[in-house]
């Protein structure tokens, strides 16, 4: 079978991606090295900021002021943007799908303040967020009867889809797809010791990226 869309991982990036691509009804096939449970999303606790005006006066462009000067000039003014324009429907979104956010006494999205912002505008679910967040997408791709393969270890990027190590039994296989979206995570769970990343967090997507031909960026943030 050719999947319309392969997605490698299955973090919050990942099954946000393929509830997305099944949502316009392509066939969407996940793949991942661990299980979508144990993804280093559920490791996320404070919470995910979005100019909702829940908890004190707010607004996208003191979102938008507020990130552009924690980033001290590093970060993409457009992407930024994007990014603050977008979140209160990313909110919305995630709590029409069941994500239990911590609420205030008139039932709206709790939100509280952390680092680099001016206004309480972090919505959290206890100091459990991407847990909650993470658990409540799974739930929604088994809803949808989206795809999953498990303990697969990517090998290789082409053309024609991926390559990968079945972990249970050394066997390699081929899937193919049309497109691929790739959410394998970081690499800080190199840092044996001094990261609260998983020890899946290794890198090899970017590496495996790169050597395909694509554009690898902020390499030095982690």
């Amino acid at each position: 079978m050719v999947y319309d869309v392969l997605i490698i991982g299955s973090g919050g990036a990942g099954l946000s991606a393929a509830l997305s691509a099944k949502k316009e009804g392509a066939s969407v096939l996940v793949v991942s090295e661990g299980f979508p449970t144990r993804s280093q999303t559920c490791m996320a606790q404070g919470g995910i900021n979005a100019a909702l005006a829940n908890e004190q006066e707010d607004s996208v462009d003191l979102h938008i002021e507020d990130t552009l000067r924690s980033s001290k000039g590093l970060a993409s003014s457009i992407m930024i943007e994007k990014m603050c324009k977008k979140a209160p429907d990313t909110l919305a979104w995630l709590n029409a799908i069941g994500v239990p956010f911590s609420r205030t006494d008139e039932g709206k999205i709790a939100q509280r303040r952390l680092g680099g912002t001016a206004s309480k505008r972090a919505c959290y679910s206890q100091d459990y967020t991407g847990l909650k967040i993470l658990h409540t997408l799974y739930d929604q791709c088994l809803k949808e009867e989206i795809a999953f393969l498990n303990e697969h270890y990517l090998l290789e990027l082409s053309k024609e889809g991926a390559s990968f190590l079945d972990i249970k039994t050394t066997e390699t296989i081929m899937i193919e797809a049309k497109s691929i979206v790739m959410a394998t995570g970081g690499y800080a769970g190199i840092y044996h010791g001094f990261t609260t990343n998983t020890s899946q967090s290794t890198g090899d997507g970017i590496m495996i990226a790169h050597h395909a031909g694509a554009d690898i960026s902020n390499m030095e943030f982690v």
